[in-house]
């Protein structure tokens, strides 16, 4: 049963966008169904007309959409085309707001497109005077502040390659990044503020100026003004530079392929991937996300909780070619409570707000009613990050907003986007995400390389899409890249992206429920169980903060150890044992019920707000922890081994 209905459908940019193809093509679409059918068929015809559609500036337009279409990995886009990222996000020049910022502390700016212009082309001259050129490549280590913003867009007008990670990592983490890319430029600040407390990075700095031999410039913001200076011919305060300037920025044109974007995974499974992504597949892919699926207009004003650790931050930035206001929040969105970021909606009149599900949860689990505030500009909730349950999905409409179009979404830092994502043509359904991306032809296989419905299967895309990777750094005849998304079904006879999410798609509806990752999953006396069909039945207990479930290996069998977080003044007794195994086995099957429930303080996630069940079952499995560095919260780890030991003590 839906749970939200669209409303003004004649109104919306996607409405807007079958007019432009029907008329392009003499064809008549009414719906989303045969618009997607139709994207995914005629695929060059559909990418060619969301590059007009949006708006794309190029010196030179393309020779042909696609060349390849057949060669996965290997498909060429765009090819002849000449263009520059920044200039299509700097394309506005006016007195309209380009950016709201706010943190912790306090601190309010507001940044017009002019002046954002402006700033960027002072840096922009900075670093070519510097010596930065297309074929370098730059590296931030910033909190979500707007100086993030303008060293995006100088280093991108240049032609330069952007690879960022948030103030929050340690240097372990960044040197495992940074070193894979070597970096000409630094980008970075003295401290950011968390929780009410300044925290200085100066040591992190110094660390990557003697470790990584192919810096020769870093820019510091002095954003938290820790007193403190590092004195390295090298670096130089961002204080010192004209901060503004009226010349006009020379944006060096690119092929479309041109490296754009170095994206990292998560790096919780051993060193990061570093995911090598060009400048016309991002740009046109997230210009279709947000404008025809989104339906992000200029007058908009979208906000997203992130960091530039994580690719929803390179995705809110190019809001700002359809001449939104980008709203940033630097620090943490429950602090110094839940009301924080509905006080900014109210406030500044958010209309899209992104988050992830364990905000959502979060928001549950404190009690948190944020329709007390005036949220009559929110039209839109964009959530990500990890699967929200069909709980989650009612919540939100009972305490937030009825008349909101929760626009679930699903994709990755490697394709820098979605697979799966809303459409406003669409009703919305408990647990589903409406729909598969324009252009994006995904599938549920099981095992055996079968398209199924209606049953857990893995996502694979049968098709090359723009903004998949070009390449990974470091990997010889593209072995690492082929292993990692094509080798699983290959000796099916399948050469398809496969990309490591268990899903339903649901052939009633055609929405698709994600059920997590499936190199996590469970597998009692080998029936394969996606972690999310748990987990959304213990969101339903209000005695559960959170959890984390995987597997044991014993003897080629797994068994089930769940491990959970108790709201605060509630124990784990032996009464919500029984109601917690009664309501899995009810609810799911015999097998999803846990062998072993302990209790522990908190659980890991990584930066991107993501369960660390890998780390947790290295733990129960006796297997060392891969990088603890890329988890938020590394003390959590500490808690389940002690809980995990306590329990094979006894």
């Amino acid at each position: 049963m839906p749970i939200w209905f669209p409303k003004n459908v004649n109104e919306t940019n996607m409405f807007r966008f079958v007019e432009f193809v029907n008329n392009r093509r003499g064809m008549n679409i009414v719906d989303y169904w045969q618009l997607y059918k139709w994207s995914i068929e005629n695929v060059g015809d559909f990418w060619e007309d969301v590059w007009d559609f949006v708006g794309i500036i190029s010196e030179r337009k393309y020779d042909t959409v696609v060349r390849n279409i057949d060669k996965f990995p290997g498909a060429e886009w765009f090819p002849g085309a000449r263009l520059n990222f920044a200039q299509n996000l700097l394309r506005f020049r006016n007195e309209r707001k380009a950016i709201i910022f706010r943190n912790e502390m306090g601190t309010k700016e507001e940044i017009t497109y002019a002046s954002l212009y402006k700033r960027v082309s002072s840096l922009h001259s900075f670093l070519r005077n510097g010596g930065i050129s297309k074929n370098d490549s730059v590296a931030a280590y910033m909190p979500n502040i707007p100086e993030t913003v303008i060293s995006m867009l100088s280093s991108t007008s240049i032609g330069a390659s952007w690879s960022s990670a948030g103030t929050e990592l340690g240097p372990n983490v960044l040197l495992d990044r940074f070193s894979q890319i070597s970096p000409k430029f630094l980008f970075t600040v003295d401290g950011y503020y968390y929780k009410g407390r300044v925290y200085s990075v100066l040591e992190n700095i110094k660390i990557l100026l003697d470790k990584i031999k192919t810096l020769k410039g870093v820019i510091v913001f002095p954003y938290a003004n820790i007193g403190e200076r590092i004195r390295d011919e090298r670096v130089t305060y961002y204080d010192e530079i004209t901060q503004e300037s009226n010349s006009q920025i020379d944006f060096v044109q690119v092929e479309s392929s041109h490296p754009l974007y170095i994206m990292f995974s998560s790096g919780t499974t051993g060193r990061p991937k570093s995911m090598v992504q060009g400048v016309a597949g991002v740009l046109v892919n997230h210009l279709k996300e947000l404008i025809i699926h989104s339906d992000l207009r200029p007058d908009d004003i979208i906000s997203y909780i992130t960091s530039p650790s994580w690719m929803m931050w390179n995705w809110l930035m190019s809001s700002l070619a359809v001449g939104s206001t980008i709203f940033l929040y630097d620090g943490n969105p429950l602090y110094p409570d839940w009301k924080t970021m509905w006080r900014f909606v109210e406030e500044d009149g958010i209309t899209i707000f992104g988050c992830s599900a364990s905000y959502i949860y979060s928001l549950k689990g404190s009690g948190a009613n944020p329709r007390q505030f005036d949220l009559s500009s929110l039209r839109e909730i964009s959530q990500t990050g990890s699967p929200l349950s069909k709980e989650g999905f009612r919540w939100v409409y009972e305490n937030i907003k009825k008349d909101v179009h929760l626009n679930s979404i699903s994709g990755g830092t490697d394709i820098n986007g979605c697979f799966a994502i809303g459409s406003p043509f669409l009703p919305v359904n408990e647990g589903e995400i409406q729909s598969p991306g324009l252009g994006m032809k995904i599938k549920c296989y099981d095992e055996n390389g079968n398209e199924v419905y209606d049953r857990v299967g893995e996502l694979v895309c049968e098709l090359p899409a723009p903004s998949m990777p070009l390449y990974f750094l470091n990997d010889k005849n593209n072995e690492r890249y082929i292993e990692t998304y094509f080798s699983f079904y290959r000796p099916k006879g399948k050469n398809v992206w496969r990309h490591g999410d268990f899903v339903i798609f649901h052939s009633l509806t055609g929405g698709i429920t994600i059920l997590g990752r499936s190199d996590s999953t469970l597998k009692p006396s080998g029936v394969r169980i996606g972690t999310a069909e748990i987990y959304s039945v213990l969101e339903t207990f209000p005695e559960i903060a959170d959890s984390v479930v995987v597997g044991k290996d014993i003897n080629g069998d797994q068994k089930i150890i769940l491990f959970v977080k108790m709201r605060e003044g509630k124990n784990l007794d032996e009464k919500i044992k029984k109601k917690i195994k009664e309501e899995l086995r009810y609810k799911c099957s015999p097998r999803h019920v846990p062998d072993i429930i302990l209790e522990v303080k908190d659980i890991p996630y990584t930066f991107n707000q993501k369960k660390v069940e890998v780390a947790v079952s290295s733990i129960v499995n006796g297997r060392p922890i891969p990088n603890r560095d890329n988890i938020i919260n590394p003390e959590s780890l500490e808690y389940i081994i002690e809980a995990y030991r306590s329990f094979r003590e006894d």
